[in-house]
């Protein structure tokens, strides 16, 4: 016979337990007092005329209580002084004896004085009994570190993972900070064999800091060392310090170094430490405000006068900028690492890692997969499985195909598909054209990418869009900006040549160009008129938390280089869009024949496109073709 575990029994909250005892104190006290006990209540001199009247049948006493049954089987009830015998009350109402046996009243007396003597105890030693157990109990939660007690403000919520809570995620579960994942694993190779490091003279590192753009694996690279280490690995968000009252942050971080010095060797990770690192003196509070005052507590625990301590200590942040230069100094953070978003190689692996377990059908290549997710964090790629797995499991598939990647890539990129969405004829031409615009720029272009894919179903808050086979680029020259901004204006450039009008569909596209020109112009150099310098303080407010100005931070020039910077992005807007015309008009007939394609299947592939593109016009893909 096999054991049943062990079920837990819920805990009942404490205030169960006090609002059951005030119910019982005071149902007791309505009890005594007759509230529950059914009979009319009646005066005791009414009550000694009923019995002097013959009318009362049985008289019975229960403590301070006389109950009167009637001859017609009605019952009575009033109160007599417990402090007076039976015999002195009937004596004082002229009450005797004969009188009872004369109207043949029976007389029944019930002892009920342990009862009584019990209650009376119960109801004036209840609630003080009940106040001691509170506080004690509220001591016992200060003393045992209760952090959410009434009494725990100031102690730490930081999670002890041990053997049983430790993650099961380890270095072999990451994929794409090969780098990152080598500076950490040497962190836990440390811990684990410290004598190898001390024998050449080196020391552990004090701290760890982790940067990077959101969902680059920072918090997942915190669970593997915690699966990897076998250490006591205490994990707290940064926002869980402050507080309302002042000084319970500072206590916080005291309390929860203090446990890990007890239990050194040992990881402290903070995740979002910008949510308390941030640089001191920026907001309204001064030396006084709370946050500061815990940002100085961590100061002074991570490299403070006693710094013999055996405790590492890892953050993560992406917002790395904001923090106080004596956060980020040697001695408190001694590396830093940059998890950076992946490379080609780097989505494939990742890829590799978020599908196993998962029926992936022969027909999908990560590495193309890979390729066309060019800018994808690691939490995008995730994403984008579930996704594909999500749309395999609503089309009854057994197997994730290629066609659920392309639906769930388009879904995360340009949000849910429009169905319900009915265009009119001429909206439709106007997306086709528009759309066709911007490809055909594209293809004429040097410095852009390989189109993957046009439609003009409409996606989120677009009616259309071109997906371009982004490539992996980290230097970016003057052409590429220029092509860049040639082709956001491919599509205003269709509906001006075909139509003669704009219309507000080219909106996000004058944005995108607009913030490329500017940034030519303010931060890269890229301006012939205006020259090398840079203008704006690129770096973010510490307060505000964001950028100043015209969006490329606070202004540090004059009027004179705001009206230059104003003339030459304009000058760099227009030259790339008479461009972006001039391509248009020489491929017309191709214009035609790819807008009219679209407005009959309204999405092609990348073979269609090129075909259409580089054959000659009387050899094009017949439309036939094309929805075979």
């Amino acid at each position: 016979m096999e054991d049943k575990p062990n079920e837990t029994r819920p805990q009942i909250p404490a205030w169960v337990w006090i609002l059951g005892v005030f119910v019982l104190i005071l149902g007791a006290q309505l009890w005594l007092s007759g509230r529950f006990n059914g009979p009319e209540q009646i005066s005791l001199p009414d009550a000694m005329a009923q019995v002097k009247d013959g009318d009362v049948k049985t008289l019975t006493v229960t403590g301070n209580r006389l109950r009167l049954t009637m001859q017609d089987d009605t019952e009575l009830s009033t109160t007599i002084d417990s402090r007076s015998s039976l015999e002195e009350i009937f004596n004082y109402f002229g009450l005797t004896q004969e009188m009872l046996q004369e109207n043949n009243v029976e007389l029944i007396i019930n002892d009920q004085s342990g009862w009584n003597t019990f209650l009376s105890l119960f109801l004036g030693i209840g609630p003080i009994l009940l106040i001691i157990w509170i506080f004690s109990r509220g001591f016992r939660q200060m003393q045992g570190g209760g952090g959410n007690s009434i009494f725990g403000f100031g102690r730490s919520k930081a999670k002890n993972l041990n053997d049983a809570d430790r993650p099961t995620v380890t270095f072999e579960d990451v994929a794409g900070v090969e780098e990152a994942k080598q500076e950490l694993a040497e962190v836990v190779q440390f811990l684990r064999e410290p004598e190898k490091f001390v024998q050449v003279g080196a020391r552990i590192p004090k701290g760890v800091l982790m940067v990077g753009p959101p969902g680059t694996g920072k918090t997942l690279l915190a669970r593997a060392i915690a699966g990897e280490a076998g250490v006591p690995f205490f994990h707290i968000s940064g926002s869980e310090f402050v507080e309302m009252f002042v000084g319970v942050g500072a206590s916080r971080v005291r309390d929860l170094f203090d446990k890990a010095k007890q239990a050194a060797p040992s990881i402290v990770f903070v995740d979002e430490v910008d949510a308390v690192g941030r640089q001191r003196g920026a907001g309204l509070g001064g030396g006084n405000d709370e946050r500061e005052q815990t940002l100085n507590q961590i100061l002074v625990e991570m490299d403070g006068f006693d710094n013999e301590t055996n405790v590492i200590v890892m953050a993560a942040t992406n917002r790395a900028d904001v923090l106080d230069p004596a956060l980020l100094r040697p001695g408190r953070f001694d590396r830093k690492v940059f998890v950076d978003l992946p490379d080609v190689k780097g989505r494939e692996a990742i890829l590799a890692v978020h599908a196993r377990g998962k029926p992936i059908a022969s027909e999908v290549s990560f590495t193309d997969m890979a390729r066309l997710t060019a800018g994808f964090s690691g939490a995008d790629l995730e994403n984008l499985i579930n996704e594909a797995a999500i749309f395999a499991a609503r089309r009854d598939q057994k197997t994730i195909g290629l066609l659920e990647f392309q639906d769930a890539f388009d879904r995360v990129v340009m949000g849910p598909e429009r169905k319900s969405r009915v265009m009119s004829e001429e909206d439709k031409e106007t997306v086709a054209y528009h759309e066709a615009g911007h490809a055909v720029v594209s293809f004429n272009l040097i410095n852009t990418d390989p189109v993957q894919k046009i439609t003009i179903v409409p996606r989120g808050r677009a009616g259309g869009y071109v997906m371009p086979l982004p490539e992996d680029r980290f230097v970016h020259s003057r052409e590429f900006f220029d092509d860049q901004i040639a082709f956001a204006l491919g599509g205003r450039a269709a509906e001006e040549v075909f139509f003669g009008r704009i219309t507000t569909g080219a909106s996000n596209d004058l944005q995108q160009a607009t913030r490329r020109a500017r940034a030519m112009v303010m931060q890269y150099g890229m301006s012939d008129a205006l020259g090398l310098p840079t203008y704006g303080d690129q770096r973010n407010s510490p307060f505000l938390g964001q950028e100043w100005g015209y969006g490329m931070g606070a202004r540090d020039y004059s009027e004179e280089a705001a009206k230059a910077i104003d003339e030459e992005v304009r000058k760099i807007l227009h030259n790339n869009y008479e461009r972006a015309l001039a391509i248009v008009r020489e491929n017309r007939e191709r214009m035609v024949a790819l807008a009219e394609m679209l407005m009959e299947v309204e999405t092609l592939d990348r073979e269609t496109f090129e075909k259409l593109m580089n054959d000659p016009m009387d050899s094009a893909p017949a439309m036939d073709e094309v929805l075979a």
